[in-house]
C-alpha cells in the first residue's frame, strides 16, 4: 500500500498505527498528523512525517484519512472537514461508539466510510480490530482499510455495524479483563507466600505463554485446558472452584453489559 494517509488527531492509536506502517515500509513522506498539540506533531516530525495543525489542509493530498480523535471531539472535528472531503477519499474512522449514519451526517453525506475498532495491545503491534463498511464500500477500499490496520496487528471483518458493538465488548475491553485476571493471580500468588515480583513474573510469563501456546495451536482452548487438567490433580482442583464461582457467567455477564453501555453510547452519538 503507498496511499498518502492523513491522521486526524495525533494520540496513542495514532501513533501505534503510523509507526506500524514506517515498519512496513510505508514511506514516511506519505503521511501526515494533524493535531493542535505541538508535542504530538513534534513526535511525529522526528519520524520525517508531516505534521500540520490545520485539519482541512491535512485533507489535501490525502488517499485515506483516518479519523483519530475521541469520540467525544468527532462531530466538531467532521463538521469543520466536511466541505474540504473529495467523493473519492476514504475516510476511517477508529471513534468507539460513532455510527456510521451519524458520521455520514457529520461529513456532510460523505459516502466512502470504514469503521475500525483496534484494542491498546496495537500499541505493541499485536492488537486485534473489528472492522465494517457498508455495502457500497468497495472490495478495494475495503482492502486498503484492511491494510492499514494490519500494520498494528490481526483484522477481522463482522457482517453487521451492530456487531461492532459485541466486538468492542470482547477485543476493545478484552485487555482490561486481561489484566483484571493478572492482577487476581498475582495477588492470590502474593497470598500463598510468593514475593511480588516473583508472583508477578510467574503471572505474566503464563498468561503470555498460555495466549502464545493457543494462538499456534489448531485445538481449542477447551482441548488445551483439557490437557493440562490431570483428573485428581492440582489443576483440576484449581478449575472446579473457579466453575463453582461463577467464573463463565461472569465473563458472559461483563461482556452483555459492556455490549449494552457502546449501544447507550452509540445513540447518545446519534443525538449529537
Amino acid at each position: 500500500m503507498n496511499s498518502f494517509i492523513s491522521f486526524i488527531g495525533g494520540g496513542n492509536m495514532a501513533r501505534a498505527l503510523a509507526s506500524g506502517l514506517l515498519r512496513n515500509a510505508h514511506p514516511a513522506d506519505r503521511l501526515c498528523i494533524s493535531d493542535p498539540n505541538t508535542e504530538a506533531r513534534e513526535h511525529f516530525a522526528a519520524s520525517g512525517i508531516c505534521v500540520l495543525s490545520d485539519n482541512t489542509q491535512a485533507l489535501e493530498q490525502a488517499d485515506i484519512i483516518v479519523l483519530a480523535v475521541k469520540p467525544q471531539a468527532l462531530a466538531a472535528v467532521a463538521h469543520d472537514l466536511a466541505a474540504s472531503l473529495r467523493p473519492e477519499q476514504l475516510v476511517i474512522s477508529i471513534a468507539a461508539g460513532v455510527r456510521i449514519d451519524t458520521l455520514r451526517r457529520w461529513l456532510g453525506g460523505h459516502s466512502r466510510i470504514v469503521r475500525a475498532m483496534p484494542n491498546t495491545p496495537a500499541l505493541v503491534q499485536a492488537g486485534a480490530t473489528g472492522l465494517y463498511a457498508p455495502d457500497h464500500v468497495s472490495a478495494d477500499e475495503r482492502a486498503l482499510a484492511e491494510s492499514l490496520l494490519r500494520a498494528v496487528g490481526v483484522c477481522v471483518w463482522v457482517k453487521s455495524e451492530a456487531l461492532l458493538d459485541s466486538v468492542t465488548a470482547l477485543s476493545g475491553s478484552g485487555p482490561a479483563y486481561a489484566f483484571l485476571v493478572m492482577e487476581a493471580l498475582q495477588a492470590a500468588g502474593e497470598k500463598l507466600g510468593l514475593d511480588s515480583a516473583t508472583a508477578r513474573l510467574l503471572t505474566l510469563e503464563t498468561i503470555f505463554g498460555a495466549a502464545r501456546l493457543a494462538l499456534e495451536s489448531n485445538e481449542e482452548p477447551s482441548v488445551l485446558r483439557a490437557r493440562v487438567t490431570s483428573p485428581g490433580g492440582t489443576t483440576e482442583r484449581g478449575i472446579a472452584t473457579l466453575e463453582q464461582a461463577g467464573l463463565v457467567a461472569a465473563f458472559e455477564h461483563a461482556l452483555e453489559a459492556a455490549r449494552s453501555r457502546a449501544e447507550e453510547l452509540a445513540t447518545l452519538m446519534d443525538q449529537a
